[in-house]
C-alpha cells in the first residue's frame, strides 16, 4: 500500500510541507480546521492566512530574514515564490497582499493531485508518518494530545496583531509618503507628531482598557510582538526610540524631523488599506478608535480592523523534539510556530525542513542537516540543543550564527561576511544533495 502522510495544519508550514512532499511523489493527507472550526485571529477560510502583519521582512540578502529567502528559493520553497507574486510595495521588505497571497496558495494546494484537502478538525495525533503544524493557536484538544506526547515541557505566551485602517480615511495633509533616508519608492505613510502631541498621547495610551486586565510577565509575551502599550510601558521615550522612531524622516510641513511619527504599510496593491506598524495590542476596540484617533492623521480613522491579542502554544522543542524536529519514538514530527520557529518565514521553512525530513524517512535517505552558518540552519541549531536554556520562539538572526574568525569587522562588513559564507555553505549543501533537493520535471 502507498504511504501517506498526514500533515496536520493549512497554514504557512503546513501548506509549505504539503506541497514539497507532493511534488516528490508522496501523497499527502492535509487537514484543516476552518470553516468548520476557526480561531479568534483568523478570518478566512483560505490556507496560509497571515493574522497579524502582512510583511516577511527584509529582503536584504546582508539581513537574516532576507537571507533566509535567499535560501528557501535556492532550495525552491513554493510559499516564497507565491509571496513574490502576491508582493505589495514595502521598500526593502517583502509584503503581501494577503488575500492574494491565501487564494494562490490555496489554488496551488488544490490543483496537486496528490494532496488531498480535508476540512475537518484534528483532535488527536494522526497514525502513521505525520506533521502537526497546527501553528500558534493549535485547538486545545491536539495540544493536549502533543503535550501527551512530549511531557510537560511545554509553555504558552501571547500574539498580538495589529489595526488596519481605511486609506480613504487618512488626513493626506498631513500624513506624508517617504521611506527612511530618501530611500527611493516612498512606500510607507508616516504620520509625525511633535513633542505635545506624542506627550498627550503617551499620557491616553498608558491609561487606556485593556482586553486582558492583568499585568502581563516579560515572558507571557514575545518581545516582538509586544503590544505597544506594553512597550510604552517601560519608558516614556520607548516608543520614539522604537516603533515610532522618526528618524530619516522629514515632515514635508516643517522641512525638519518630527519628534515622532507612526508608519503605516500598505495591505494590498491597490493600496486601500494600511497597516500600523508596530501597533499591536490588547486595546479593547472602542478605546484602540479613541487612542489612536490622537495620532495626526489619524483623526477620522476608519477601521477595517482591530488589534487583536490571542495565545500562541509552543513546545520546548530543545528538550523534547530531536534533531529533525520529530518526537522521539513515534513517526510524528512538528513545524511551524508550534515548535517555536517564529516569524512566517520562518514558518515555511519549518514546514519545507519537515517534508524533507519525512521524505528522507519514507526513502530511507540520511537526515537533513543545514549548515550552522545559513539563516535557517543556525536557527534548527538553537532549537534542537539541548544546551538550549529557557527556550523562547526565535526569529532567525545573525547571533545564531558561528563568528567569522580573523580580524574584527563593522557590523555592515560582518553581515555582508555571514551572507557570503552561508550562499557558499548552503548552495553546496542543495547541489550535494540532489536526492533531497532535486525535484525532476518540476518548475
Amino acid at each position: 500500500m502507498e504511504t501517506q502522510v498526514t500533515v496536520v495544519g493549512g497554514g504557512l508550514a503546513g501548506s509549505e510541507c504539503a506541497l514539497q512532499l507532493a511534488r516528490r511523489g508522496v501523497r499527502v493527507r492535509l487537514v484543516e480546521q476552518r470553516p468548520k472550526a476557526t480561531t479568534p485571529a483568523h478570518h478566512t477560510d483560505g490556507l496560509a492566512e497571515l493574522v497579524c502583519s502582512n510583511s516577511l521582512k527584509s529582503l536584504r540578502e546582508d539581513s537574516a530574514a532576507g537571507l533566509l529567502k535567499w535560501e528557501l528559493t535556492r532550495m525552491g520553497s513554493v510559499l516564497v515564490e507565491l509571496a513574490k507574486r502576491a508582493a505589495v510595495p514595502a521598500g526593502g521588505a517583502l509584503a503581501v497582499d494577503r488575500r492574494e497571497f491565501s487564494r494562490l496558495v490555496t489554488e496551488r494546494v488544490e490543483g496537486e493531485p496528490l494532496v488531498e484537502l480535508v476540512r475537518e478538525e484534528a483532535t488527536s495525533i494522526p497514525e502513521g508518518p505525520a506533521v502537526i503544524a497546527a501553528g500558534p493557536l493549535c485547538s486545545d484538544a491536539l495540544f493536549r494530545r502533543v503535550t501527551d506526547l512530549v511531557g510537560e515541557g511545554h509553555s504558552a505566551f501571547f500574539d498580538a496583531a495589529a489595526p488596519i485602517v481605511d486609506a480613504e480615511s487618512l488626513d493626506m495633509g498631513v500624513v506624508f509618503a517617504q521611506s527612511r533616508y530618501g530611500e527611493p519608492g516612498g512606500d510607507y505613510l508616516n504620520c509625525p507628531m511633535d513633542k505635545e502631541e506624542y506627550d498627550a498621547f503617551y499620557e491616553e495610551l498608558m491609561g487606556a482598557e485593556r482586553v486582558i486586565s492583568r499585568e502581563f510577565e516579560q515572558s507571557d509575551l514575545f518581545c516582538a510582538c509586544q503590544p505597544v502599550e506594553e512597550v510604552g510601558r517601560t519608558g516614556h521615550d520607548s516608543l520614539r526610540f522604537g516603533a515610532l522612531k522618526p528618524v530619516g524622516l522629514t515632515d514635508p510641513r516643517t522641512g525638519r524631523r518630527p519628534w515622532a511619527a507612526v508608519q503605516l504599510r500598505t495591505e494590498n496593491e491597490g493600496r486601500t488599506a494600511y497597516n500600523m506598524v508596530g501597533f499591536q495590542t490588547n486595546l479593547t476596540w472602542g478605546e484602540q478608535k479613541r487612542v489612536f484617533r490622537m495620532i495626526p492623521g489619524l483623526e477620522h480613522a476608519e477601521f477595517f480592523r482591530y488589534g487583536v491579542m490571542h495565545r500562541n502554544s509552543f513546545v520546548d522543542s530543545p528538550h523534547v523534539l530531536d534533531r529533525t524536529f520529530k518526537i522521539p519514538g513515534t513517526s510524528c514530527r512538528l513545524a511551524g510556530q508550534i515548535c517555536g520557529t517564529e516569524g512566517y518565514t520562518e514558518a515555511i521553512a519549518s514546514g519545507y525542513l519537515a517534508a524533507l525530513n519525512t521524505f528522507a524517512d519514507l526513502r530511507s535517505l540520511p537526515e537533513v542537516s543545514l549548515p550552522a552558518t545559513g539563516a535557517f540552519g543556525s536557527l534548527v541549531a538553537y532549537a534542537t540543543d539541548p544546551e538550549t536554556k529557557d527556550y523562547q520562539p526565535m526569529h532567525v538572526n545573525f547571533g545564531l550564527v558561528p563568528p567569522i574568525e580573523g580580524r574584527r569587522l563593522r557590523k555592515k562588513e560582518r553581515y555582508a561576511a555571514y551572507s557570503e559564507r552561508a550562499k557558499a555553505d548552503v548552495g553546496a549543501y542543495v547541489d550535494a544533495r540532489p536526492d533531497l533537493f532535486r525535484v525532476e520535471g518540476k518548475a
